[in-house]
């Protein structure tokens, strides 16, 4: 996997030192409700607790847990890769464990998707590199480069643009690699599958990922967690960062504050 920007996978340690520190109040208040969490430990590093070898590749759900400080903690002990909530609204969260919560659309206690895009520069045609089957003929599939980069920060922006023109509350998040959209607005949570797909479909020149936005894939990176396949950090932007965003010097943990890469 080539990667620009000196991004490279981070190590169990710094994993450790990450998650030995992190706030998940602050990820919580930011989508501002009780979520289900799940966590990845090592599908496109292969780094992981060798411990958890057979559960490496799985998304590994919590959603039963009785406080913050308890899920925190199981960030600690697994030190996954990646850490994601559930976008799905629950009329009763305390079900949910009793559920496949893969198969929600036709659970009777579904009450909605959070409307989202998924801005990958690995998705983009670059001009360089050619288009993403290009380089999956190369096995470099997840590669991307910095004019690729480039291209999805300003797609996510038009993006922004377009839906702040209908929708109040559209935030961007630096994903670690490239940017999510998302939509809050309450009207959208009752969006059907088929009104998804056509969104999907509509914007899908943007270089999104479509079963993101056709509610296919739930789970979406949380914001102010470690993306361990570039050692950034999930973050939050405003509109008016996305063009000048440059992740040499921003979104780094503090695993690397004092070694930036070049």
């Amino acid at each position: 996997m080539r990667l620009p920007f000196g991004m490279r996978s981070s190590t169990l340690q710094e994993r450790k030192q990450f998650y030995g520190k992190f706030d998940l109040k602050k990820a919580r208040d930011w989508v501002g409700r009780k979520l289900v969490y799940a966590m990845v430990l090592g599908r496109h590093t292969n780094i992981f607790p060798l411990k958890f070898k057979s559960d490496k590749d799985i998304p590994l759900i919590i959603d039963n847990y009785h406080s913050l400080q308890e899920v925190e903690g199981a960030f600690c002990h697994y030190l996954p890769e990646g850490v994601y909530y559930d976008r799905n609204y629950y009329k009763d969260f305390s079900k949910c464990h009793t559920h496949n919560l893969k198969k929600s659309w036709g659970w009777k206690n579904f009450a909605g998707q959070q409307l989202a895009f998924d801005v990958d520069p690995e998705n983009i045609t670059c001009p360089i590199h050619g288009s993403l089957q290009d380089r999956m003929r190369e096995g470099q599939g997840l590669s991307f480069c910095k004019e690729a980069f480039q291209i999805a920060c300003a797609n996510v922006l038009a993006l922004y643009e377009k839906f702040s023109e209908n929708y109040s509350d559209v935030r961007i998040v630096f994903s670690g690699r490239g940017f999510h959209l998302h939509v809050f607005d309450k009207e959208t949570i009752s969006l059907t599958r088929q009104e998804r797909k056509k969104i999907a479909h509509q914007y899908s020149g943007y270089g999104i990922d479509t079963w993101v936005t056709e509610g296919e894939m739930r789970l979406i990176r949380l914001p102010y967690s470690l993306n361990a396949v570039s050692s950034r950090i999930v973050l939050p932007l405003p509109a008016s960062r996305v063009l000048d965003f440059d992740p040499t010097r921003e979104a780094l943990p503090e695993f690397l504050k004092n070694k930036r890469p070049s």
